[in-house]
Formats: C-alpha cells, sequence, structure tokens
C-alpha cells in the first residue's frame, strides 16, 4: 500500500518539476508552429482580457467632468445643445462622435447605469493594449508585441488613476476619447506594416483597413490628424508603392464625410466639431514660458512617476538603434513620435505662451506615442542584440545582460504593481452608498460639489441604469469661498480628497463641533454623508 502511495506521487509532477516544464516548451512550440493569423487573434484576445481584468481590479468609478459630460451627450443625442449647460463648457468633448455614439449604443443595449459605462471603458481599453500589440507585433514579433502590451497593462501610467485615492491621470476604466483614439490609430498602422509584405488584393484589403482604422481615431481624437500628414512617409519606409496611398485615403474621406453628414443633421454645422477643437484652449491658469513648454514630453514622462522615464529611455534606444542600423521599422515609429511631438509642443506654448490649445504637460495626450516608443524600444534591444550576438565570442555575454536586465524589469514592475494596486480603493464606497440610498424616499435632496454629484448620478440607478433614488442632487462649485446656504438645510456628500483635486471651500470640513451630525459613512472611509439640519437619520 505504501510503495503504490510512494509510486503515485512520484508519477505526479510538481509545478516546477522537469516534465512541467516540458508541457511549457510543448505549449510554445505548438504557439510557434501555429498559423500567424490565428496565433495573432489568440494573443489579441490574451492581451484584450489581461485588459478587462485590469479594469475590474482598479473599478475606478465612473468620473466627473469631461467623462460624465460625454455619457449626457449620449443619453441625450441627437439633442446635445452646444450652447447650454454643460455642453457650452466643453463643446470640444460631446462632438467626439466617435465616443459619444458608441456610448449611446451601449445604453441601448445595457441601460444607462455603470454596466454600460464600464463596457465602453473597457472596449476603449482593449483598443488600445491590443493595438500596442498588434503594432509592435507587425514590427518585431510576438514576443516583444506582448511585452510590450503588458507593460503598458501593469504600468502606473494604466493603474493609478483613481482621483478617490491615488492618481496620476485617467486612464483604464475611465471613458475619455485618448485610449480608444490611440488604439485605432496603432490599428491602423499595424495594418500599414502587414500591407508591406502583401500584394495585389491582400494588400489593398490592408490598406482600406488601415484608412478605416485611422480616419475612426479622428473621430475619437481629433489632433490625431497630426499624425495622417506623413502617411507618404509611413508608405515610403514601408516600400508601398506611391499610388496607393490612394487606397489609404479612400475610407479616410468616407469616415470624413460620415463625421460632416452628421454634424449637419445633429447640429446643423458640418463643421461643428473641428470649430469646437479649434475653439478649445486659451490663457494658462499659471505662466508658460517657451522653453518650459518645449520640454513637455519630458515632463509628462518623468515628472508623474519615476518608471515613466522607461518611455524616454525607449526613445533614447530607438534613436541609437536607428542611427547604428539604419532599420527602417526604427525610421517608421520615430516619424511617427515626431509627427505628434512637434505640433504639441509648439501648441503648447512654444508658438505663443498666452494661447495654449494643447497641455502637452498631459500624460494622456500622449497615449498615442507609447506604441511608437515601445516598439523602437525593443526593437532597438533585438537589432543591437542580434548585431552583437552575430559575434561568436560576444553571444554568451550579450545573452547573460539581455537576461539581467529582462529580470530586472520584470522585479521593478512587479513592485510597483504590487506597491499601486491594493491601496486603490476601487468603487467601494459607492455601491455602499448605491446600497444605502436604495428607497431611502426620506431623502428628497443631497448636496454635493459638483464632482460628487456627477459622479453619484450613476450610484442612484442600479448598475442596469433603473432608478433606486428619486431624490434631487443639488451641486456647488467646489471652488466657492464658503457652502451654500442649501448645504445646511439637507445632507451633503462629503469626500476628503486624496489625489490632486482641491478640498471644497478653501478645506472645508464637516464636523460635530460645528453643528454636523454624521449620517453615513463607506467602510472604507473614503465618503460620508454629513446633516446640519437635525431632520434626518
Amino acid at each position: 500500500m505504501t510503495k503504490t502511495t510512494v509510486r503515485e506521487s512520484a508519477a505526479s509532477p510538481s509545478p516546477s518539476s522537469p516534465r512541467s516544464s516540458d508541457r511549457w516548451a510543448r505549449a510554445a512550440s505548438r504557439l510557434r508552429r501555429m498559423p500567424s493569423r490565428r496565433r495573432a487573434v489568440l494573443l489579441s484576445a490574451l492581451v484584450a482580457a489581461c485588459a478587462v481584468l485590469a479594469q475590474w481590479v482598479l473599478m475606478v468609478p465612473p468620473l466627473y467632468f469631461d467623462p460624465y459630460y460625454v455619457w449626457e451627450a449620449a443619453r441625450r443625442w441627437p439633442d446635445i445643445p452646444l450652447d447650454q449647460w454643460p455642453f457650452n463648457e466643453v463643446p470640444h468633448q460631446v462632438t467626439r462622435i466617435g465616443l459619444v455614439l458608441p456610448a449611446r449604443l451601449a445604453m441601448e443595449v445595457f441601460g444607462e447605469g455603470q454596466a454600460a459605462y464600464f463596457v465602453i471603458s473597457a472596449v476603449g481599453g482593449c483598443l488600445f493594449f491590443v493595438g500596442c500589440y498588434l503594432v509592435v507585433r507587425s514590427l518585431f514579433g510576438d514576443l516583444a508585441g506582448v511585452a510590450s502590451a503588458l507593460l503598458l497593462v501593469v504600468h502606473p501610467f494604466f493603474t493609478i488613476t483613481n482621483p478617490f485615492g491615488h492618481e496620476i491621470t485617467w486612464s483604464t476604466g475611465v471613458m475619455l476619447p485618448d485610449m480608444p483614439g490611440a488604439g485605432l490609430f496603432a490599428i491602423g498602422m499595424a495594418a500599414l506594416v502587414t500591407a508591406s509584405r502583401r500584394t495585389g488584393r491582400a494588400q489593398t484589403r490592408l490598406l482600406l483597413a488601415a484608412g478605416l482604422f485611422m480616419g475612426s481615431s479622428f473621430l475619437v481624437r481629433e489632433f490625431l490628424a497630426f499624425l495622417f500628414l506623413p502617411i507618404p512617409v509611413y508608405l515610403w519606409l514601408l516600400r508601398i508603392p506611391w499610388r496607393r496611398n490612394l487606397v489609404v485615403a479612400a475610407p479616410m474621406a468616407g469616415v470624413l464625410a460620415f463625421n460632416l453628414v452628421h454634424n449637419a443633421l445633429v447640429w446643423g454645422n458640418p463643421m461643428a466639431g473641428l470649430r469646437s477643437a479649434a475653439g478649445h484652449g486659451g490663457e494658462p491658469n499659471e505662466p508658460v514660458t517657451r522653453p518650459w513648454a518645449a520640454g513637455s514630453f519630458v515632463r509628462a514622462m518623468a515628472d508623474w512617476h519615476w518608471l515613466g522615464t522607461i518611455f524616454l529611455v525607449a526613445l533614447g534606444l530607438a534613436v541609437v538603434g536607428w542611427a547604428v542600423t539604419r532599420d527602417r521599422r526604427l525610421a517608421l515609429v520615430l516619424v511617427w513620435f515626431l509627427a505628434l511631438w512637434a505640433p504639441i509642443t509648439l501648441l503648447s506654448g512654444v508658438l505663443d505662451p498666452h494661447d495654449i490649445s494643447l497641455r502637452g504637460w498631459l500624460l494622456r495626450y500622449w497615449f498615442s506615442v507609447l506604441p511608437a516608443l515601445l516598439a523602437g524600444g525593443f526593437g532597438a534591444i533585438v537589432l543591437l542584440v542580434r548585431r552583437l550576438a552575430a559575434d561568436g565570442a560576444a553571444r554568451d555575454w550579450v545573452q547573460v545582460v539581455a537576461v539581467a536586465l529582462a529580470w530586472a524589469l520584470v522585479g521593478a514592475y512587479a513592485v510597483t504593481a504590487v506597491r499601486a494596486v491594493p491601496d486603490l480603493p476601487r468603487d467601494r464606497a459607492w455601491n455602499e452608498l448605491r446600497v444605502w440610498l436604495k428607497g431611502r424616499d426620506d431623502i428628497p435632496v443631497i448636496w454635493a460639489d459638483r464632482r460628487l454629484a456627477q459622479t453619484m448620478t450613476f450610484y442612484t440607478r442600479s448598475m442596469w441604469g433603473d432608478v433606486q433614488w428619486h431624490g434631487r442632487i443639488h451641486h456647488f462649485q467646489h471652488v466657492v469661498p464658503a457652502l451654500p446656504e442649501g448645504a445646511y438645510q439637507a445632507p451633503m456628500l462629503y469626500t476628503r480628497w486624496r489625489g490632486m483635486e482641491l478640498q471644497i471651500a478653501g478645506g472645508y470640513r464637516p464636523s460635530p463641533r460645528d453643528g454636523w451630525r454624521l449620517l453615513w459613512r463607506s467602510s472604507d472611509g473614503v465618503l460620508e454623508i454629513w446633516d446640519h439640519s437635525g431632520r434626518y437619520r
């Protein structure tokens, strides 16, 4: 009996046993032998699954200001009066039909609640991360593509996004145009690169797809049109015949025509979107100098988190790699980067420090070049290592250095991810508020600053959009010097802002010493409801 048990135990290898390693080796071998298209679909699905999982782990609540206004525009579409509040504050946001129309479709399918918001945010994230994988893969292979996409998924730029906890920028899980716009353009570039290795009808189909995806990115983020200007240079670097520019341009013209017709029908002006975008900007809140504006990209990458310097290193590697190898693929990603860097930098204050059209020091303005930078960085490493390894005497130490650098990068990322994600509050407090509010007909009004009020609108409904609390939300600007009188006559929703946001009324905080009574507090302490009137329980 004992011998049988020992034999059975010996026959079951541990995960670290040689037989388990063999299984991984066989799986990797099967993946390599898989047809290229099927492998790309499989790995794209893997990257998309990682993106959705990351969004679920973070679970940023639906946010205020720009995401809220886009959501409200989608809810009211096609009745979006650009001269009325709230749309007159951000007309350039609500005329981005590449975001508004999909949001409206999600509402029709999933209801006007948080579920539809989550779906649209997830689609934007999947487009971005999968687009990064596809374009890097098309240039330098699957390994570089998957590594680039997963590097972005866990990067602090895309995990520290919750203003109710820790915040660097708004990205994963937030319904904004930057990620889906960048993803659509990256997918278009991947189609363009793949087309360079095809001929005949196969090439034509890929060029049409490239034009469609690139043109669609304009409907989401207008300034991505700057990336369209060097399309002839892209084709020249990829050795695609000059006349094929017309094939790329045809679907882009179709997308533009659709945009103009839609705008004419909805707003009575086919140029409504372009006019709104052109009118965005003005005098900066703080003084800007031309040298300061010229360094916007470097500051955007380096000032918010130390791991942002990875993208600066990737840019440096791409430049060095191209200087050494003269590889056209590295030239392509450098042209891609420069096509956006130049106009954003100029419009951030280099041309006129008193009229800022684009704020280049904001991280999310640069999302559309991050795939290019990672392609350049990984591509340069691949090309330089191959060149060094061509020397038999240097092959061993080159491999040792490459493995050591890879493990150092993995270690840095693992430490950062573990430290950042568990501290994020997700939307636990807001879900608890939803439960507390359900059926509270004894509370007809709740006051809140505008930021909290806009997020709260999602949590007066169920996940699927069914109204659960029928009261009204009255809001006030958080920069007011004192609370409005009405806030003392009804319950008030309050949070002590932990991110970059300003506190309400110059730092005012409800306290029992001032006559306030706490009605409710979330389990994590993020949200509180206070009452000064004494009429509510």
